[in-house]
């Protein structure tokens, strides 16, 4: 997304969390009254404003999904660590773990697991994942005229992504919008030119819901057919998207919300259409099974209203740590993303967490260490 955009979403979300922060920094000795059910991450929020002060800068790169929820995270986190900086550069999944991997960062944003291709890269050392948001892919088009917002099924998704599907009235795109005129418009598919989680996910959802049709495998890279247009990050889709008639991509839901696009209702697994929303993504993650490590996915979840393409972010460290202030900060940062940003994430287009899994990663906390 052009950083005017995201700086005034941002600004949105930081004025609301220091806001709603102001009498947790002001006495942190008091017990939480927030509710759990939104993954509210009361013991995470505890610990950030009742954290010793702290002092040094941690370095973070990675997911386009997360940009909007680590810059505002991270002015307002200046209210309970005035004397730390925190950095966050996107630039996609694969860059986020290729920086941690090199010692360039002290945290990824990554919205993918490590692949097996990239373990070697780790040189043997522990990473712990940190789940912080959940959200929706959208499939966002370029469209104008039709009576109603699009619906579409998996199959009809993989087949337009395959370069099979080409024009809007095609009979597939039809048989999914009853009573809509489509136009004769050409299709251009906009996808990832990065190494990106939001393309792990994406295929990961059409690998899974249509087994049968989609042939082009599930990565952070795919090799798309040849009259796919390309975009750098989310913002960079969603900017094609918004400049190319007749186009459709896979954006993540906050930047497709900010850059103004419309987006399709999908297909679920028991067959309803839903649209992209927090709730319908909250909806998809409530059933999803927790890896020990806290690795899951939750795309094609069950659910009458569970969105399909919802995925998931974790900010990726090292078990241990260089030394013990690193540790600290790091303990405090992602903590402060466990507890109070939880309860201002739908505000920013995303999901929270599961209460249950919130605590869970809030205990992983402790096994940071030096």
């Amino acid at each position: 997304m052009p950083l005017g955009r995201r700086q005034r979403v941002a600004t949105v979300g930081i004025a609301a969390v220091a806001t709603a922060l102001g009498l947790a920094a002001c006495s942190s000795s008091s017990s939480s009254s927030t509710p759990a059910s939104s993954g509210s991450g009361t013991a995470a929020s505890s610990s950030s404003s009742s954290a010793a002060a702290l002092s040094g800068t941690l370095n973070g790169s990675g997911s386009t999904f997360q940009t909007t929820f680590q810059e505002t995270a991270i002015s307002s986190f200046k209210s309970v660590q005035p004397n730390m900086t925190v950095n966050y550069g996107s630039g996609g999944s694969g860059k986020g773990r290729t920086d941690l991997a090199s010692g360039v960062t002290n945290y990824a944003g990554s919205d993918s697991t490590i692949p097996a291709a990239e373990t070697a890269n780790f040189k043997g050392k522990t990473v712990l994942y940190f789940p912080v948001v959940i959200g929706p892919i959208t499939l966002s088009y370029n469209l104008s005229g039709l009576s109603k917002p699009l619906q579409l099924s998996a199959p009809v998704i993989a087949d337009i992504f395959q370069g099979k599907v080409t024009t809007w009235n095609n009979s597939a795109i039809a048989a999914d919008n009853p009573g809509v005129t489509l136009p004769s418009t050409p299709i251009t598919i906009v996808v990832r030119s990065d190494s990106s989680g939001t393309t792990q996910n994406f295929s990961l959802f059409l690998m899974t819901a249509t087994p049968s049709t989609w042939t082009l495998g599930s990565s952070s890279t795919i090799k798309w057919p040849s009259s796919a247009r390309a975009g750098n990050g989310n913002g960079g889709v969603a900017s094609a998207i918004k400049s190319t008639p007749g186009a459709i991509g896979y954006v993540d839901y906050s930047d497709a919300k900010a850059s103004g696009l419309t987006f399709a209702s999908i297909k679920n697994k028991d067959g309803n259409y839903v649209a992209p929303s927090a709730s319908s993504a909250s909806a998809a993650a409530d059933g999803v099974t927790i890896a020990p490590n806290l690795t899951f996915h939750a795309v094609w979840g069950t659910g009458a209203q569970a969105y399909p393409i919802t995925y998931q972010s974790w900010v990726l460290v090292y078990e241990t740590q260089p030394n013990a202030n690193d540790a600290a900060m790091l303990k405090a940062y992602i903590g402060y993303l466990l507890g109070p940003m939880q309860q201002m994430s739908g505000s920013l287009g995303y999901a929270p967490l599961p209460s249950s899994l919130d605590q869970m990663a809030t205990t992983q906390l402790s096994m940071i260490t030096s």
